[in-house]
């Protein structure tokens, strides 16, 4: 078992930048692969990218990629997402989650928190 907790989300300008948090309890977060989310109300849960557990290598979707950076610090067991040149549809809550090995669907979810980009 691993709890999540998101922190770090808020209001910013347009071409700011935000860092978010997902600090994790319970077991080790270089045990899991972890992913990053957004949803905005109404719409379906997006994939921002992930984390590999073995070797950190990272993969971003389309939207985010170049602007977004995922890294992990298995010091601090937290797992971060730099959010640079953010635009006003990158407004939604965010959520980190893990994915233990060798399952396909993420196992654990944090609660969320608001990304909010004004033009």
């Amino acid at each position: 078992q691993v709890q999540l907790v998101e922190s770090g989300g808020g209001l910013v300008q347009a071409g700011g930048s935000l860092r978010l948090s997902c600090a994790a309890s319970g077991r080790t977060v270089s045990s899991y692969h972890m992913g990053w989310f957004r949803q905005v109300p109404g719409k379906v849960r997006e994939w921002v990218g992930s984390i590999n557990w073995s070797d950190d290598r990272t993969l971003y979707a389309d939207s985010v990629k170049g602007r977004f950076t995922i890294s992990r610090d298995n010091a601090k067991n937290t797992v971060y997402l730099q959010m640079n040149r953010l635009k006003p549809e990158d407004t939604a809550v965010y959520y980190c989650a893990a994915r233990s090995r060798g399952h396909v669907q993420y196992d654990y979810w944090g609660q969320g928190t608001q990304v909010t980009v004004s033009s």
